[in-house]
């Protein structure tokens, strides 16, 4: 990452993606041919969480143990390259759509920054900045900007080195939510796109480009910590009570409502706001009537409805899978699935495109 006039580079050799969230990393690879997906390998490891602080890898024998593991002994497939985009958690970068000028050059690499020095509340020689330009045209142009701490991608690019991997990029899990819904049939119409973490729900809207970036609190942990307190049982139980009956008709229905409440609805409330930012920025020609949903915690029953009722917008989940052939290899469990998407869209972005 760095700031510059053009942040793309080709070299068409094959990828795999590594991304690593709260306690659990996975990792794929995938072959593409014009539209057809091939899944080459796969494969989820845990490890303890107390090795990322505030995004930032501070015990990387940890995670590096737990990789090693997965390669050696757990991957289903293979991976058979060295080559690797990582992932770095939205929630801890900082990006904004900004409006300038047509400018080229060094005049163009100033203005970001300075621009950039507005909405970040840390010292910009801390951070790594980068922006694509969205639209231009003689009298303005639109580029969206983000800036990441250098402490956090450098920490993932020292655990690469340890590995003796070569990270040839490095993306946010935004970025990758966008990538995977480009493979979607109706990924031509604007859509929401809700990104559930762990810890957190990135929230995007996309239209051939990603045009507005938010987060939340509200990730799978974070429902099954309200279900546990609410119900009074086990993080385990929690759990299962979350992946089984979740805000679906169920005798605890209601107490499991009570509990999500206030995440769901400050969710809603963001999704709203930045829906509201959208139409005043660029008009109602290309409205957005669709919302996705994708990520761990996804999976969770009557999400998509109460989301639907909530936002008066039909909302899906995503299942990334549908993107891909396992060509003979076994598929995760169904519950499993929606976990592999920012992995899955981290190895499906082109060589072309990843940022140097």
């Amino acid at each position: 990452m760095g700031t510059s006039k053009s942040t793309y580079f080709f070299k068409d050799k094959p990828i795999f993606g590594f991304d690593i969230g709260h306690g659990s990393l996975k990792v794929m690879q995938i072959e593409r041919a014009g539209k057809h997906n091939r899944v080459i390998g796969y494969g989820t490891a845990s490890f303890d969480g107390d090795a990322i602080k505030d995004g930032i890898i501070i015990d990387h024998n940890i995670i590096a143990k737990a990789t090693l593991d997965l390669f050696k002994n757990n991957l289903i497939g293979d991976i058979t390259t060295h080559r690797t985009v990582v992932a770095i958690p939205s929630y801890r970068t900082f990006s904004r759509l900004i409006n300038l000028p047509p400018l080229s050059g060094h005049e163009l690499q100033e203005a970001v920054e300075l621009e950039a020095e507005q909405y970040i509340p840390m010292p910009l020689e801390e951070m790594y900045l980068d922006y694509n330009i969205i639209k231009k045209d003689a009298e303005k142009m639109d580029l969206f900007a983000i800036a990441v701490p250098k402490k956090i991608v450098d920490s993932h690019l020292q655990l690469m080195q340890i590995l003796g991997l070569e990270a040839v990029g490095v993306s946010t899990t935004i970025d990758a939510a966008g990538q995977l819904f480009l493979q979607d049939p109706q990924s031509d119409t604007p859509a929401v796109l809700i990104d559930f973490g762990s810890l957190s729900a990135d929230i995007s809207i996309y239209d051939h480009n990603l045009l507005v970036s938010g987060t939340v609190s509200g990730g799978g942990e974070v429902f099954t910590n309200r279900i546990r307190e609410k119900l009074g049982v086990t993080q385990a139980e929690a759990h299962i009570i979350k992946t089984k009956y979740g805000l679906s008709a169920s005798k605890k229905q209601k107490e499991i409502s009570e509990a999500l409440e206030p995440v769901l609805s400050q969710l809603a409330q963001e999704i709203r706001r930045m829906i509201r930012y959208y139409e005043e920025r660029y008009g109602s020609e290309r409205k957005i009537n669709q919302v996705i949903t994708l990520g761990g915690g996804a999976n969770m029953p009557g999400l998509s409805d109460y989301l639907t009722n909530s936002l008066r917008l039909a909302v899906r989940a995503s299942d990334p899978w549908e993107y891909c052939d396992f060509h003979g290899l076994q598929p995760p469990v169904k519950a499993d699935k929606p976990m592999y998407a920012t992995v899955m869209g981290l190895s499906l972005i082109p060589p072309k495109e990843l940022f140097a």
